[in-house]
């Protein structure tokens, strides 16, 4: 580990080192409300959608009152693309109304409603959720690895994709060794956000030089 890597990794959390959670207004916490809540914004941010409109719809669903499986299954469908619509989710709003309907119905018949009741069995439980393939698997256990730290580091091909474009090591030890646990999260979340922009990505590079 040069001294250059750990300015590198420390100019990442510096300039982008914002968990999609927080930036959707989730405070996350290891309690029902929030991971469901995180679980609806990797289900979201695993379409082929910019990620900050995800992000926005994922504030608009919340905003409208729908933060945990009952809420969003007693809202009729309508009510759920509009609500994408206003975080101008618009390509897939109809089709990812009904999937956030039919999820919460499943949570809440399956899991009481509670995402903390499929942690033991994570990966293989979340596919079961519509609308969550493999990268939204990704997605879901990149951003709550801080509260099941279990899963840490949890450093997926994305990831690992943005590391390289800055000059980071790509194995998950070496990674988390360059941050303290608490912001694990918040390094792989800049890695990815890299990984999608290079100007970003250079900004960084810029910043660790400087």
């Amino acid at each position: 580990m040069t001294a250059q890597t750990k300015r590198t990794a420390r100019a990442l959390l510096d300039r982008c080192g914002q968990t999609y959670a927080a930036q959707a207004g989730i405070r996350l916490r290891d309690t029902p409300a929030p991971l469901y809540q995180t679980l609806v914004l990797a289900h979201l941010l695993s379409a082929r959608i910019k990620a900050d409109v995800a992000v926005a719809a994922a504030r608009a669903l919340f905003d409208a009152g729908m933060r945990t499986p009952r809420a969003m299954a007693d809202a009729d469908w309508q009510r759920r693309v509009d609500a994408l619509g206003e975080g101008h989710y618009r390509r897939y709003d109809e089709r990812t109304a009904t999937q956030l309907g039919d999820g919460a119905r499943l949570l809440l018949d399956r899991y009481g409603g509670d995402v903390r009741r499929i942690r033991a069995d994570a990966p293989s439980r979340l596919r079961e959720y519509p609308g969550i393939g493999p990268m939204g698997v990704d997605i879901f256990l990149r951003e709550v690895q801080a509260v099941w730290p279990e899963f840490a580091p949890y450093v997926d091909d994305r990831t690992k994709e943005g590391a390289g474009r800055i000059g980071l090591p790509r194995s998950p030890k070496a990674l988390s060794g360059l941050v303290r646990r608490a912001d694990v999260a918040r390094l792989t979340a800049g890695l990815v956000r890299v990984s999608l922009d290079k100007r970003l990505a250079r900004d960084v590079t810029d910043l660790a030089r400087a």
